[in-house]
């Protein structure tokens, strides 16, 4: 990769270096002369080393192809949105650098695995919502609405915490080979909101949530591969999630 200095980008902070990147699409185009076929588009860029693969398709899209179609919002790796393949990891486009993808070589972009695609790096997310809402993701109380604070210590609440970060991007649901090939499969994603709830001092649903994920296409199905945990843009230890689900399950069992 050979940098040169752009004079326009030039500040108070000093000179951004600019290179020429290389992305590789793969675009999906129903309504086009393609079909129900997919098909590899490449585009040479001039990005800077603040880039960011976001930033790459924005320029496609605005100065290239405005044909090319991809779900984004925040930008900033909080909605999640932005979930697809790059390099053939599942990541969050806004989060990852250009510069440290070795941009010397192409950069291959295209979408996440296991959901149907409705046109180039978008995919159908109602099966993966369909999962996330059957655990009931929601707290669960008895009586009367509590007419004050449910009091929760900071040790209940640690025992839960890290599942709480969980953004709904797909990202680990889209990584498991489980889930690849077998549709009917919870994933990662409604697990770990499932545990979310169920180790919450304050929910009384947790047998219902146990119940649920003690079926065939639940917890059980789950194969250890950390892929979940690997791609999981915000850190969770979604594979120890999952290992906690199954041992309450247990518990609870016996």
């Amino acid at each position: 990769m050979t940098a040169t200095l752009d004079k326009s980008a030039q500040g108070s902070t000093g000179e951004i270096p600019s290179f020429e990147v290389t992305l590789k699409v793969r675009r999906y185009l129903p309504e086009s002369e393609h079909g129900d076929e997919a098909y590899w588009d490449e585009y040479t860029l001039t990005m800077y080393g603040t880039d960011r693969v976001l930033d790459a398709l924005h320029k496609i899209k605005w100065d290239h192809d405005g044909s090319l179609t991809f779900r984004r919002s925040c930008a900033h790796g909080i909605c999640g949105s932005d979930a697809m393949r790059i390099n053939g990891r599942n990541r969050l486009a806004c989060k990852t650098l250009l510069k440290d993808l070795n941009p010397s070589k192409p950069i291959t972009v295209e979408p996440i695995k296991g959901l149907p695609v409705v046109k180039d790096l978008v995919v159908d997310m109602e099966p993966f919502f369909a999962s996330y809402r059957e655990i009931m993701p929601f707290l669960i109380t008895s009586g009367n609405q509590p007419s004050k604070e449910r009091i929760q210590s900071a040790e209940q609440r640690e025992r839960f915490d890290d599942t709480t970060k969980c953004i709904l991007c797909a990202a680990c649901t889209s990584s498991c080979p489980v889930f690849w090939t077998d549709g009917q499969y919870f994933g990662p994603a409604a697990i770990v909101n499932a545990h979310r709830f169920i180790f919450d001092s304050r929910d009384e649903g947790a047998a219902q949530r146990l119940e649920i994920l003690n079926d065939k296409e639940g917890v059980w199905r789950c194969r250890t591969t950390f892929n979940c945990s690997e791609a999981c843009p915000r850190g969770i230890e979604v594979t120890k999630a999952i290992q906690e689900v199954k041992q309450a399950i247990i518990r609870r069992a016996f």
